[in-house]
């Protein structure tokens, strides 16, 4: 069965969702076949890589395999990879009517230093011949050399109506029943990241074909919101007890780690009918908390600190 992230993955400008201003923009230099150096800059899952393919098959047609490279710097970030593989490719021309090949570099906020410095003269040497499209999650990470030579597009996790349409797609050619609850689930799981929305669809799918929320939440490993929120009530009206009693079966039920029940506390704190005051002390504690268990501290001792802590900012 194909990985539905391939499977469903645009081919055309029209069909990209979520970031219509970047298309727009894009969709022009292409028509004139014409372009800058591009930087792609945003969270993962959210069309960086899929609007540079769109851009390679636009542009080059049948033959953008071969006027197209692509690397993931996550895996090859040396300076070797710039010196042999990169400059091998920009210094010859491009097969067809396009005067210039597209490289297209991934997560090239993996780049060493030396390895970005390498890449600014190779960019600005074989412009005639090449033109790069550099995608990361942090563009702080990359050299002001080479933001200066680059057009930066700032891309944003897609919003619940894109979500939507998305699902709506996937579920019409695939035959799937997916209801309005459903939906929300799988936005509330995916954050706007399309890549995870259309992993966790098809595990369901490979279950059932009539899809509901819970089958999602049980999927993606997510507590379902209405427990987070009990959680969180029960810490409200001073019931230690029974607040540690749920958080622990809710994490065993879900096989949820520390780390992924703590982001949904916090995001869950924000609901709940209290002074904004309080919400506040109960969000930097869900951030020292988060620290202290990514530097190794018991996840279940600091859990019970946090729900503690909780108690005592309610109480107050």
């Amino acid at each position: 069965m194909a990985i539905w992230t391939e499977k469903f993955r645009p081919k055309t400008f029209s069909e990209v969702k979520g970031q219509q201003e970047i298309v727009r923009r894009v969709e022009a230099f292409v028509k004139q076949k014409n372009m800058p150096h591009l930087l792609f800059a945003g969270p993962a899952g959210i069309g960086k890589t899929t609007l540079s393919l769109v851009v390679a098959r636009t542009l080059f047609g049948d033959e953008w395999r071969e006027n197209f490279l692509e690397l993931n710097a996550s895996d090859e970030r040396g300076i070797d990879v710039v010196r042999n593989k990169v400059k091998d490719f920009a210094r010859t021309r491009a097969l067809g009517n396009v005067p210039f090949k597209i490289i297209y570099l991934d997560e090239c906020d993996a780049l060493t230093k030396e390895a970005q410095q390498a890449l600014r003269r190779t960019m600005e040497n074989y412009t005639q011949t090449c033109r790069f499209i550099l995608s990361c999650n942090y563009s702080s990470k990359i050299i002001d050399p080479i933001q200066s030579r680059c057009t930066i597009f700032r891309f944003k996790p897609l919003e619940q109506k894109d979500i939507i349409d998305i699902i709506d797609i996937i579920s019409k050619k695939e035959s799937l029943k997916i209801g309005g609850e459903a939906k929300k689930a799988l936005f509330d799981v995916s954050g706007g990241d399309v890549r995870r929305l259309e992993n966790v669809l098809q595990a369901s799918a490979a279950i059932s074909k009539d899809i509901n929320n819970k089958l999602i939440y049980s999927i993606a490993s997510y507590a379902r919101p209405g427990e987070v929120k009990t959680i969180l009530e029960h810490c409200v009206n001073n019931n230690f007890n029974e607040a540690k009693r749920l958080l622990l079966k809710t994490m065993l039920n879900y096989g949820l780690a520390g780390l992924d029940i703590i982001k949904q506390l916090q995001q869950a704190v924000w609901k709940l009918e209290l002074d904004d005051r309080k919400k506040l002390e109960m969000s930097k504690a869900c951030g020292e908390i988060e620290f202290r268990m990514i530097e190794g501290a018991d996840e279940f001792i600091q859990l019970e600190s946090l729900l503690a802590t909780f108690i005592l900012i309610c109480q107050e």
